[in-house]
């Protein structure tokens, strides 16, 4: 039996995805060196981005599984290595597509094909980050490629929700955010010292600290990034429309009038800011009976259908109920676990329910509106 070639190496570790930046090893430069022994025995040098790499035990196992399985191998050997300060600047050039290190929100540029949306509500406990987290889940599983912005930064939950317990890795001033069935996650929760710390900030940092999850972190070409937004009309809301302004809105309420009518304020800042509502979700819409088939509408009936028909008249243009979410305790239960519903029970009724509002909300027209083309008049 022959030795293997270099090349056969080479693409074998083209296969090899790092799992913070997904993309392959040989394409970043992380393959230091390849030494192949006549007798088949393979050694491989690896550069990790920073000293420390959390994901340095993933990336050893994937190049070594990679490896054995070409014929001729005898033996893998891996070496790993930390880049230099001048390696990585090189990456973060090529990651931000060699425009240099300068910090701009990718979603912005001409030719974004990202859709972003704001999730809102015009109050607390109406189940927001459960629905963030279960349309991003269903989205991912579809195939999409999906990021979360956790920006409800006192409140902050998204990373519990999402089961995700790594930190961030940061390679020069880049910033990789950690990965949880499939979606690209970040959150002030991941930067925080262990404990349950309040974070007591004041408007100006709230809006740097938006900008820094949006130019700072390497998302790499999302088809959607959703933002958990904090509850009302206050700072993030309003650094959102600045900073994002083709950024949809999505309004979370429950049947409660008391709740529709403060979700209705919420929603009625895109009046003011110029943004567009994709819909409303009626969260908690009712208690499907554990004993017959009856609906019992624990928070009363109508709440969305108040708010999306109220948001219509307010904007002159059409605002959809996109749909009605039951009452679940699993939904609950996956929160606290970090296992969304619609990954571990899809046809669970409030599953199947979120999983038919994201592919609603995934379909994207053919037509141009929205996209910036980059144009500018003569003069």
């Amino acid at each position: 039996m022959t030795a293997p070639t270099q090349e056969q190496v080479t693409a074998a570790l083209s296969t090899v995805i790092d799992p913070e930046i997904r993309r392959p090893i040989t394409d970043l430069d992380m393959v230091k060196s390849i030494e192949i022994a006549p007798d088949g025995a393979v050694r491989v040098g690896v550069f990790l981005t920073v000293a420390g790499c959390p994901m340095k035990d993933t990336i050893t196992r994937d190049v070594k599984n990679a490896v054995s399985k070409i014929e001729g191998v005898t033996d893998v050997g891996i070496e790993l290595d930390v880049m230099s300060t001048e390696q990585r600047k090189v990456l973060q050039t090529k990651l931000r597509g060699n425009r240099g290190p300068e910090k701009e929100i990718p979603f912005n540029q001409p030719g974004s094909l990202t859709r972003v949306f704001a999730v809102a509500s015009g109050k607390g406990g109406v189940g927001k980050s459960s629905v963030t987290v279960n349309l991003a889940a269903a989205m991912a599983a579809s195939g999409l490629k999906v990021g979360i912005v956790d920006a409800d930064i006192y409140g902050h939950s998204i990373p519990r929700m999402l089961g995700a317990a790594e930190r961030p890795t940061k390679v020069e001033d880049m910033i990789m955010p950690p990965v949880a069935h499939d979606i690209k996650v970040i959150s002030v929760g991941m930067f925080k010292p262990e404990g349950n710390t309040p974070v007591v900030w004041r408007g100006p940092m709230l809006d740097r600290a938006l900008h820094q999850f949006l130019a700072d972190v390497y998302w790499g070409d999302l088809d959607v990034l959703l933002l958990d937004l904090p509850p009302g009309t206050g700072d993030i809301a309003i650094s959102v429309a600045q900073r994002l302004p083709s950024a949809e809105l999505l309004v979370v309420t429950t049947p409660q009038m008391a709740a529709a009518e403060v979700a209705e304020r919420a929603g009625s800042i895109a009046a003011q800011t110029h943004q567009q509502i994709a819909g409303v979700i009626e969260n908690m819409a009712w208690l499907p009976c554990p004993h017959c088939d009856e609906r019992i509408p624990v928070f009363g009936e109508g709440g969305g259908q108040t708010v999306a028909d109220a948001l219509t008249r307010t904007l002159g243009a059409r605002v959809p109920l996109l749909g009605q979410v039951p009452i679940d305790m699993r939904l609950r239960e996956g929160g606290d676990e970090g296992k969304p519903l619609v990954l571990t029970e899809p046809d669970a009724p409030a599953a199947a329910e979120l999983r038919n509002i994201a592919a609603g909300l995934s379909r994207r027209s053919s037509s141009l509106k929205g996209l910036q083309l980059g144009l500018a008049p003569r003069r």
